[in-house]
């Protein structure tokens, strides 16, 4: 229990770790600063020497003193316990009774071999640290493909992410890169690796996994960052989907140019949003419930199952779902704009439903 303790205590954190060649990888950690660790560090190694040496001096009797018997100290009592913790034991000063000698055993041994992890267990975790951060982002390196990196993790890109997250996926799927510290301490506490650099860079996107992603959504503030972090993508992942955002709409096809499979118009959307809440709430309302799974509807793309196969789409909505488009190969179907009659093998299914993660509840 006292190693544990300690360790919580005085482990470095991976931010206090040297610089390394991947050391732009952040794995999710918790945050102790070095003056706190100093500190807590001295408080710990002065209250044992300051126990050990009440409990040698409360049985000075039983000790001597180059062959001299109860002529001890408070100062010779503090100098027993730091040559004794510190395993240098000159042999001045000894126990000679055998109740003096049990205390060493049971009691100062324990608090010495407390004291050398104070001195030493933090080194040692430093190292263990180290080395385990460093097979986990090898291994993570071997096994990364098929994921999804987001870059960008300002407002639009944690909001990206926690819908990712609310969908399924799964936090070892999805790479964040921003180029502030400030966006990787988000990332790392929803559980996500973190690149931090300029996304704008080739060897970072490199080092997010970006040539062997299967989707990119570029969440930048600014259009002309998006315009060029949207190029470097397209030319190290050809096949990835590609979803950015632009503040204005006027740029949306300069994106759509530069490798976008999908441009957000931000400020637009969000003007056109406020704008239907005041004309009509109710509608206002709905829309921004389906933006916010967790407040009861959700859109969602899915496949159909087994007991679809062969129904209409329209007989899908007394189960509770709203049959919006069926993709099916490369075809997206609307249902405003042609009638499907019955669903066929491996189509895909857009569809309003409950959300699964909802936090109201309805009486």
């Amino acid at each position: 229990m006292a190693r544990r303790w300690i360790a919580d205590r005085l482990g470095p954190d991976e931010s206090d770790l040297p610089d390394e060649d991947n050391s732009r990888v952040q794995m999710p950690s918790r945050r102790i600063s070095p003056a706190r660790q100093i500190l807590i560090r001295i408080g710990i190694a002065i209250g044992i020497v300051i126990v050990t040496a009440i409990v040698v001096y409360a049985e000075r009797g039983c000790y001597a003193d180059r062959g001299n018997f109860g002529t001890l100290t408070p100062i010779d009592a503090l100098y027993y316990s730091t040559v004794t913790l510190s395993t240098t034991g000159y042999g001045d000063i000894a126990p000679v009774c055998e109740s003096a000698r049990l205390v060493n055993v049971l009691v100062i041994t324990p608090l010495r071999f407390l004291f050398l992890i104070v001195l030493i267990g933090t080194t040692v975790e430093y190292l263990t640290r180290t080395t385990s951060l460093n097979i986990r982002r090898r291994k993570w390196r071997r096994h990364v493909h098929d994921h999804t990196v987001i870059i960008g993790f300002g407002v639009k890109g944690r909001s990206a992410a926690q819908m990712l997250l609310d969908n399924g996926m799964d936090e070892s799927q999805i790479v964040v890169v921003t180029p502030d510290h400030i966006g990787s301490g988000d990332a790392k506490r929803m559980g996500l690796v973190a690149i931090t650099g300029d996304g704008r860079r080739d060897d970072v996107l490199e080092e997010a996994g970006v040539p062997l992603a299967k989707q990119v959504i570029v969440a930048t503030n600014e259009d002309d960052t998006s315009v060029l972090v949207t190029l470097n993508v397209r030319r190290l992942a050809p096949h990835a989907d590609i979803v950015a955002s632009v503040r204005e709409a006027n740029n949306s096809s300069i994106l759509r140019q530069s490798g976008a499979d999908n441009v957000i118009p931000t400020a637009e959307s969000a003007g056109r949003l406020m704008a239907l809440s005041l004309v009509s709430p109710e509608a206002g309302e709905l829309m921004e419930d389906l933006l916010d799974s967790k407040r009861g509807l959700e859109i969602v793309q899915r496949a159909i199952t087994k007991q679809e196969l062969g129904l209409s789409p329209h007989e899908l909505n007394s189960k509770g779902e709203v049959v919006l488009a069926v993709m099916r190969g490369d075809q997206v179907k609307r249902l405003d704009m042609t009638s499907i009659r019955v669903l066929e093998k491996n189509d895909q299914l857009l569809v309003i439903r409950d959300s699964p993660t909802r936090t109201d509840i309805e009486e």
